[in-house]
């Protein structure tokens, strides 16, 4: 099994949109656009959203099998800390089909390594109940001064 992750760009934004519609409605059921409308929505958002939400893609023998994006912002500055950016990990998938072989952990491996070149000063992801472990074993945990509000 030939491997390769990169970092995505304007031209992955169709094959983006193609993953996220087959992750969202073929297998979850989602309801919304056409695949149509939604791969052309996605893949304009993609291309706007490069400066902020760098999008990395897993290739399985020539063909695209995953994707990440790592969202990324500045936080307020501090006498201490002048350049204070972090990284949020968003919409991870590899196909079903390619799960359970390594893949998404060197896609992971991939974002983490772009975080610490960046030097961001840390990295959160929301994860879903199934792929906490996943997360867990490259080194996310839980803290009491993470708290989320929705507001209603």
């Amino acid at each position: 099994m030939d491997v390769t992750v990169r970092r995505g760009n304007a031209v992955d934004a169709p094959s983006l949109a193609r993953l996220r519609w087959r992750w969202r409605i073929e297998e979850r059921n989602e309801l919304g656009l056409d695949r149509d409308a939604f791969i052309e929505y996605f893949s304009g958002w993609v291309v706007d959203h490069l400066a902020t939400h760098v999008p990395f893609v897993v290739e399985v023998d020539g063909r695209l099998a995953g994707m990440a994006f790592l969202a990324m912002t500045e936080r307020v500055p501090s006498p201490g800390y002048m350049d204070r950016r972090t990284g949020d990990v968003q919409s991870v998938y590899v196909v079903p089909e390619l799960r359970d072989r390594g893949v998404g952990a060197q896609l992971l491996a991939a974002v983490r390594q772009h975080a610490r070149d960046r030097e961001l000063t840390f990295v959160t992801v929301h994860s879903a109940p199934d792929a906490i472990r996943f997360y867990r074993r490259w080194g996310f945990d839980g803290s009491d001064r993470w708290l989320d509000w929705r507001p209603s």
